[in-house]
């Protein structure tokens, strides 16, 4: 599974760390900037090259965002077709995102995570499984109806 990653400048360092963390655990790791500490960078520029890779190959492939708040790299991933991303905040909203939602993107903001708590989600991002339960099957499939209608 590749997984993208993507920031600006608030989340340099923590997607930086994220990053080393992942490749040490055989992760085939992809980073669509920035590359840089760049303070008048823009998120947008970096977010949406990740959601895009994600949203071409969402079977294979898992995006992580990062962000100071992370709200605006979420709603910036939520724009692209088959992309579920989540503001992570604690262990069992990451949980109950994959096993319910089969969330694919993972948005993380550097003012409320640091590190320890980041590698916690993250691996729990992509170590969980997503139920297949149907009734969670179900409500995905009507989440891709509104996205085809509003979207085509």
């Amino acid at each position: 599974m590749k997984v993208y990653l993507a920031t600006d400048h608030a989340g340099f360092e923590l997607k930086e760390k994220t990053k080393n963390h992942l490749m040490e655990e055989g992760f085939d790791v992809q980073d669509c900037g920035t590359f840089s500490f760049d303070q008048n960078d823009d998120y947008p520029d970096f977010v949406g090259k990740a959601a895009e890779k994600v949203s071409n190959d969402p079977q294979d492939s898992m995006g992580i965002v990062f962000g100071k708040s992370g709200a605006g790299e979420e709603i910036v991933a939520n724009k692209f077709k088959g992309v579920r991303c989540v503001l992570g905040f604690s262990e069992e909203n990451v949980k109950l995102s994959r096993e319910h939602n089969d969330v694919n993107v993972l948005s993380l903001g550097s003012q409320f995570v640091d590190f320890e708590t980041t590698i916690k989600l993250v691996d729990i991002f992509l170590k969980t499984a997503f139920s297949g339960d149907e009734r969670h099957v179900r409500r995905i499939r009507k989440i891709t109806e509104i996205e085809q209608k509003n979207y085509a």
